[in-house]
């Protein structure tokens, strides 16, 4: 498995290329903005689907250019439509241009198990940043998008936000997994499940 991260954005986000060298297939994980690197990176490749961890604008915003380019589906979990689809509610808080809604063409759910190639990717759902925000699992890895960053974790004060859920989901699904597994955030440098254990003072 190979990891390529993009860091796009007027909020630094993390964009993340997961390929499978064997069969020569992969996934994107959040879809901030189309850079021409990544389209670069991802030649030869083909990309089955934009795995989005959440819907909040920005990490949508260049969904609908990416799955373009890449020919990929999108794919969200449902309790998060409301958001991705009220897109401009929140772009506009942050004084950006309005974006056009983003279609998707699948739904996932806790515990669904997608594959791509050799790639094992387990949906976990994390509710607490949004209604709807989930984990994806690969192999030893962790992509937590806005649920769980380094010594930190998501805000809660926006649409959909609930700190106690939050805590439920980091304390009880999260902290349960194994302590060498590393988190790949949709913001900032990454951690690992023991580091977040120990030093995380906010959950």
């Amino acid at each position: 498995m190979i990891i390529k991260q993009f860091v796009a954005g007027q909020l630094e986000n993390n964009m993340y290329l997961v390929l499978d060298e064997e069969s020569k297939k992969g996934v994107l994980i959040d879809a901030t903005e189309m850079l021409p690197e990544l389209i670069e990176a991802s030649k030869g490749y083909d990309i089955e689907f934009i795995l989005l961890t959440h819907g909040h604008f920005d990490h949508i915003m260049g969904l609908n250019d990416l799955k373009k380019a890449l020919n990929a589906k999108a794919v969200i979990n449902k309790n998060d439509l409301i958001v991705s689809d009220n897109i401009n509610e929140f772009t506009r808080l942050f004084n950006l241009p309005d974006s056009v809604p983003p279609t998707y063409e699948k739904f996932v759910s806790d515990g669904d198990l997608l594959s791509v190639g050799n790639l094992k990717i387990k949906v976990i759902s994390t509710p607490g940043h949004t209604e709807g925000g989930v984990c994806y699992e690969i192999d030893d890895k962790l992509f937590s998008g806005d649920t769980l960053f380094r010594e930190s974790v998501g805000r809660t004060d926006l649409f959909g936000g609930n700190f106690k859920k939050l805590e439920n989901s980091v304390k009880n699904k999260l902290f349960k997994l194994n302590d060498k597994i590393e988190v790949y955030p949709g913001h900032g440098p990454k951690t690992t499940i023991g580091h977040e254990n120990k030093y995380n003072e906010l959950i």
